[in-house]
Formats: C-alpha cells, sequence, structure tokens
C-alpha cells in the first residue's frame, strides 16, 4: 500500500452534524491535503439513502448512488477508514417528512403507502422500510465496539464539571418492567451445531402453516434466540402503571427504542398510546380506521390525520382527549412549551437519550404544568429496565454523582455482522393469529418455538460465532491495556446470556488473561458494581452485548462529562479496516430549529475532532504514513487546548457556536504542527497558517458573531441545499481564504 492511496471516507449524516461538516470538511481537507491524504465525502443521510432506492422515479440529474452499500463493502476491507457522525434512525413520521420535503424540492417520490394495496405499493413500501430504522449501523459496524471517555475530555469535566441535579432520598420516581409476558421471560436460545438453512413459520390453530420468512441462513456455532412479548400481557402491565401513577401522583412515562427496535418498539409504543387514550380509540374507532390513524406512530399522527375532519367532528375529538388528561396521571412532556407529550412521536423518548437526563436531573421531568416532577419510568421489557432501576436506587441512596471525582465506565460491545437484538428487524413479526412460532431447520426440525396469540410481538436474533470470539479478545486486550476490572453484562438465567456464558468460558482460556480482574455478572449486579467503585473515582470496563452497548455508552457519560457527543468510540473491523463513530446525535433536531431560527449553531464537533485524530492515527499504520501521524499527535494536543481554552460552542447568540469553535481547532492545530520539529516541510507549511489566523482572530471572531442573531434558509431541513447550507455555515471570508490557500 503507497501513501497516495490513503484516504478517509466522511459521512454527510443529518441533522446538527450534517451542518457542522459544511464548516468544518473543508478545513479538515486543507489540512490533511499536506500529508497525501484525500478525504471524500459519502451522503448517508435520510435524503441520500430515500434518493438511493428510489433511481427510476428520479432524473439522471437527481440519481443518487447507494453510498451507505458501497460503504458497506468497504467496510469489509483491509483499508477501510470512515468517520460516521450520527444519523437519523428513522420513525415512519420521520421518513413521510422528508418524503415531503424531497417532493417539494421536484424530487417525484412516491407517498409512503402504510397499507399496501398491489404489488407496485407493496414494492415502494419495501424500499421505504430499507431506510428505515437503524439501517446505517448494522452495514458499517463489521466491527465491535471500544468507546470510552477520552482522557483530556475527563480531566476537563473534572475540572470543569457540569450541572447535576440534586437527589433526594424520598424521591418517588422509580423504573418499573413486566413481571412476566416480556421478551426476557419468555426467551429460549440454543447453539447451531452445523451450517443450515432455517425459515420461520406460523402454525394457526387450523394446522394451516405461514411461513413468514422463507430463508435464513446460520451458521455453525451462532447463537440463535427467539422469543415474544404478549400483547394481552403488555396492555394489562401498561393500564395497571396508568393507574398506580395517578395513584402516587407522579409523571407517566415510557421509554423505548423505537427507531433501531423498528417493528416490536414502535408496536409496544402503539399499545401504549393506545392505552392511555383508550377512551378515545373506543369512541372514534372507526372514524381512525377510515383516516389510516396509526397509534405506532404517536399521538402527533392523530391530530395530523383528523385535520382533514369537519370542524366540529375535530372538536369533538380534541375535546375526548383532553377529558382523558382529566382522568389520567399527568404525563412526562418532550415539551411543555408546545405541548408535545412523551406519546406524541416515537422517536421523542428513545431510551437512551431520555433516561440518562432523568437520572441527571434529580429523577425528575417536566409536566404539563412546565415544572419538573418525580416520574414513573414505564421500561417493559425487563431484559435491560433493571439497569436504569438501579442506577434510579442508587442515586436515592447516596445522592447525585459528582463529576469532579467521579469514576469511569467505558465500554466493550459485541455488535459486528448486526449481533443479537439489532439485527431482528427482518425476523420480527406481529403474529397473524393464535397458534405457534417457530424455526425449523432445512431438515424439517424445530429448532425454537413458542405457542403465541394473535398480536403479540414475535422476534428472532442471532449472535455469530467470529464477532463473539472478536468480543471476547477485545475485552482481554482492554482489561490488560487498562488494570481496571472488566465485567461481562450477563444473566445466567436468560436463555440468551446463558448461551454467551458457555462461548466466553470456551474463548476466555485462550487469551492470557493472568493478572487480570475478568468477571460475569447479571446487569443489575454489573451496574451496582459500576456504580460503587464510580462514585469511588474508580474505573469500571462493561462487556456488552449490543443493546446495553448503546444504552450504557449514553447513560454513563451523560453522568461523567454531561454529553455522549464527547465519548471516542472506535470500531475495529473484523478485516483490519477502522471505522470511527462520533458520539450521539439525540439534542441535534433542537440545534437545527435554534440555527434557522436564530443563525446559532450550538452543536459541539468535539466527537468529530477526536475521532479524526483516531482515523488519522490508524491510517498513518495502515499506509506507513508518517506525516498523518504528526497530523494525528499535534491534532491531539489541538483537542486538549480546544477544551482547556473553553472553546467549545456556548448556548446562545453571542457567544461562540460551532464554527467559531472550528476556528479555534484549526488555529490551534496549526500552532502544533507550527511546533512540532518532527517534520520541517509540515513546520513551515503550518507557520504561515498559523500566523495568518492568529493576526486575524479579531476579524475573523467578528464576521462569525456578525453572521448570528437572524434566521437562516438553508433550503431544507432533511435535504438542504448545498450553496445554502456552505454558505450560512462558512461565513467568515478572512477565514475561508486562509484555509482554501493552503497548498
Amino acid at each position: 500500500m503507497t501513501a497516495n492511496a490513503a484516504k478517509i471516507l466522511y459521512t454527510k449524516t443529518d441533522e446538527a452534524p450534517m451542518l457542522a461538516t459544511y464548516s468544518f470538511l473543508p478545513i479538515v481537507a486543507a489540512f490533511t491535503k499536506a500529508a497525501g491524504v484525500a478525504f471524500e465525502l459519502r451522503d448517508i443521510s435520510l435524503a441520500g439513502r430515500i434518493l438511493a432506492v428510489f433511481p427510476d422515479y428520479l432524473t439522471p440529474q437527481q440519481k443518487q448512488s447507494d453510498d451507505l452499500a458501497e460503504l458497506g463493502e468497504l467496510a469489509k476491507t483491509p483499508e477501510a477508514n470512515i468517520i460516521k457522525l450520527p444519523n437519523i434512525s428513522a420513525s415512519i413520521p420521520q421518513i413521510k417528512a422528508a418524503i415531503k420535503e424531497l417532493q417539494s424540492q421536484g424530487y417525484k417520490l412516491p407517498e409512503y403507502p402504510e397499507d399496501p394495496k398491489d404489488d407496485k405499493e407493496k414494492d415502494i413500501k419495501a424500499r421505504y422500510d430499507k431506510v428505515k430504522g437503524s439501517a446505517v449501523n448494522p452495514v458499517l459496524r463489521e466491527g465491535n465496539s471500544d468507546r470510552r471517555a477520552p482522557l483530556s475530555v475527563k480531566a476537563y469535566s473534572r475540572k470543569h464539571p457540569h450541572k447535576m441535579g440534586a437527589w433526594s432520598s424520598d424521591s418517588k420516581t422509580h423504573v418499573v418492567h413486566m413481571k412476566g409476558g416480556d421478551f426476557r421471560s419468555n426467551e429460549e436460545s440454543m447453539t447451531t451445531t452445523a451450517a443450515t438453512e432455517a425459515r420461520i413459520e406460523f402454525v394457526g390453530q387450523d394446522g394451516k402453516t405461514t411461513v413468514l420468512k422463507p430463508k435464513l441462513a446460520l451458521q455453525a456455532g451462532e447463537v440463535i434466540d427467539a422469543t415474544f412479548m404478549s400483547r394481552r400481557a403488555l396492555r394489562e402491565f401498561l393500564e395497571a402503571q396508568i393507574e398506580d401513577a395517578k395513584k402516587q401522583g407522579v409523571l407517566f412515562s415510557v421509554h423505548l427504542k423505537a427507531t433501531m427496535m423498528k417493528i416490536s418498539d414502535p408496536k409496544i409504543f402503539g399499545h401504549a398510546v393506545s392505552v392511555f387514550y383508550k377512551d378515545v380509540f373506543d369512541k372514534h374507532g372507526a372514524v381512525f380506521q377510515k383516516l389510516g390513524v396509526d397509534p405506532d406512530n404517536g399521538l402527533g399522527d392523530l391530530y395530523a390525520k383528523i385535520k382533514t375532519l369537519p370542524d366540529d367532528q375535530r372538536a369533538a375529538i380534541e375535546a375526548d382527549i383532553q377529558a382523558v388528561y382529566k382522568k389520567r396521571p399527568p404525563m412526562a412532556m418532550v415539551n411543555s412549551d408546545k405541548g408535545i407529550t412523551n406519546l406524541h412521536v416515537p422517536s421523542d423518548i428513545i431510551i437512551d437519550a431520555s433516561m440518562p437526563p432523568v437520572i441527571r436531573d434529580s429523577g425528575k421531568m417536566w409536566g404539563p404544568d412546565g415544572k419538573l416532577h418525580d416520574t414513573k419510568c414505564v421500561i417493559p421489557d425487563a431484559s435491560y429496565a433493571p439497569v436504569y432501576h438501579e442506577v434510579v436506587e442508587f442515586c436515592k441512596k447516596h445522592g447525585a454523582f459528582d463529576p469532579r471525582t467521579m469514576g469511569s465506565v467505558p465500554n466493550v460491545g459485541l455488535m459486528a455482522q448486526a449481533a443479537e437484538e439489532y439485527g431482528s428487524h427482518d425476523k420480527t413479526f406481529k403474529v397473524p393469529g393464535n397458534g405457534t412460532m417457530r424455526v425449523v431447520d432445512a431438515s424439517g426440525k424445530t429448532l425454537l418455538e413458542h405457542k403465541v396469540e394473535e398480536g403479540d410481538i414475535w422476534r428472532m436474533c442471532q449472535v455469530k460465532d467470529a464477532p463473539i470470539q472478536d468480543w471476547v479478545k477485545l475485552a482481554v486486550n482492554r482489561a490488560r491495556a487498562t488494570g481496571v476490572p472488566t465485567v461481562f453484562w450477563l444473566d445466567k438465567n436468560r436463555a440468551h446470556d446463558a448461551e454467551l456464558i458457555k462461548k466466553i468460558n470456551q474463548y476466555l482460556p485462550k487469551h492470557d488473561t493472568k493478572g487480570l480482574d475478568i468477571r460475569i455478572m447479571s446487569p443489575a449486579e454489573a451496574t451496582r458494581f459500576s456504580l460503587e467503585r464510580m462514585k469511588e473515582g474508580k474505573d469500571t470496563i462493561s462487556v456488552t452485548g449490543n443493546v446495553l452497548r448503546d444504552y450504557l455508552t449514553d447513560l454513563f457519560p451523560i453522568l461523567e462529562i454531561g454529553t455522549s457527543a464527547k465519548m471516542l468510540s472506535i470500531v475495529p473491523l473484523l478485516n483490519g479496516g477502522g471505522l470511527f463513530e462520533t458520539g450521539a446525535g439525540g439534542s441535534a433536531p433542537k440545534h437545527v430549529q435554534q440555527f434557522q431560527e436564530e443563525g446559532y449553531l450550538r452543536w459541539d464537533s468535539l466527537g468529530e475532532f477526536l475521532a479524526l485524530a483516531a482515523s488519522l492515527e490508524h491510517l498513518s499504520k495502515t499506509f506507513n504514513n508518517s506525516a498523518a501521524k504528526i497530523l494525528a499527535d499535534t491534532l491531539d494536543k489541538a483537542n486538549a487546548k480546544f477544551l482547556e481554552s473553553n472553546k467549545s460552542p456556548a448556548r446562545k447568540v453571542g457567544e461562540i457556536d460551532n464554527r467559531g469553535s472550528h476556528f479555534y481547532l484549526a488555529l490551534y492545530w496549526a500552532q502544533a504542527l507550527a511546533e512540532q520539529t518532527e517534520d520541517k516541510n509540515l513546520a513551515a507549511r503550518f507557520a504561515k497558517v498559523a500566523k495568518q489566523m492568529a493576526d486575524n482572530e479579531a476579524k475573523i471572531t467578528g464576521e462569525l458573531l456578525g453572521a448570528q442573531g437572524k434566521p437562516v434558509a438553508i433550503g431544507g431541513y432533511y435535504h438542504p441545499d448545498d450553496a445554502k447550507a456552505t454558505k450560512a455555515m462558512r461565513p467568515s471570508q478572512t477565514l475561508n481564504a486562509i484555509v482554501d490557500a493552503i497548498a
């Protein structure tokens, strides 16, 4: 491999991270050109993914390449080097909004057919469903995850602690989950002995067999599970929790993963909507059916659909909704000012983004009155709810954590090759009747089966053996590198976890674990153990499956450093390449709205800065490129100075925003490059750049601040106009001239 072949693929995603890219990427491309490193942009945004699956509806100029598929193939190669920013895991309401925007821009896309009537509509729905939910991550994640807070970030948060709400021992906030009838209690699991092709089928009470998935390739040594959530048990549980919230005088809230788990959790969410507003659905069911109201899409969908009704009929339904609030407990609000409830939109209550702030903010959520209140946090499935329960109870007993002294909980996550629940979408079904769901192998032998009732949510998951072996290796490597206790979060009493424990006991002895503290604990025990150490300022490595990885890498960083956007997330790909993820995007929509309204982008690109340094370091090793190593080392120094100088975006107009933070990062990086002595050419080239930037600091910051305070039109939310977005995100002509002139 030669240095000339070295390239980094940067992803164009959505919302605030996408806007930031318009400002940051020109700087990065200019700096790295000096080391012979090329940057190329690949569009994996929701709008880009939609356009890529409908080439036959577009003009030749509108057609878009399938960049996600290209990156998925590249991720399997040794030279892969991909920087992946947070993207929208789209819910149906988000897909519909994106379609509408693209149509308004002249793209003749078909409508999303919720209830397809013929083969053409079925094909259209299948194409849209390809971009729904977690369409991106399972394709790119051809490796397991190593996610942690960088030392510079941890040091900064200790010196400049974020605000934590004070917990009271008499807080009524609590977490509840089902005690039976859920995915956790119904799970069956096994490890395959030989490669086979399986199918998923439903056998009705009349003996008729319906094949739901005809072909499912299974490898030898693969762990497979099947389970279901009882519709009846779920609805009874939800009704009981609503009643109990009213009795206890606390807010009612639901927390799910209705974007990543794009079939199961939206259906659970739909049941929460139709149980809470049962009176309304009972009374107006026929009208709702006619209008195509789908509770899975939330109360917001209901409000949108009834807009087409005559005024008196619409007013009557709205009055009945208001009457529900007199009978039911007050609901937690996503936005009290705008009347957006916890049950309005499924993508608003993503558990890993919604639960950590509850814990950070004294265990409280916003009520309809615009004030904070204790809350009942409803997480129906018992698989991972105990983690949040333990944290809430720990804070009641010990009070809030102190960011100045608390330890860290980095994560090693099993996620390669769509491991576990996140790869289950094509194997998740709403049960069509009373009968039996089963997984049958090529010889006709039943591998897994369940007696089910109509409307139950059944799913099958799988995790291949190679990713498990790699995960165990990664855990041992992290334990050796850090010397801290390393805990596999697995419950021997859960069917799937019991199979994984057998694998760990098989593969751990193949590694040198002498002197290492490696344990296996249930998620509840592991949470308590990690929290106790955290409170004492000690670190503990969590080694988890795919969903828990997602939950913990938001939960602990939000407590430790105030945000998960500042995490370093490295995915060593199985074939030797590298995927570098840049934190989470939970608050991205609010940031875009603020930017459009007042020209101020609050998004913090520190995750991008950290990922870039790791990406350059990886590239330097892959291509033996010494200049890339210097760029990585000097960027590390620039990142530390950036944090110490407090140049992250502030919160309001008149202060530094995302564009200003990019300028300061560029200034500090140029200065570090000018000061290094390993490469005289690089030093000379960037001494000039550093001087120009420093000499023009006041002018540049003046131009950047001058662009704030007025509405900004960027030509679209999901699919902005590139020229308008570039102009908005690069408003300093002085800075642009310096950057664009870097040879």
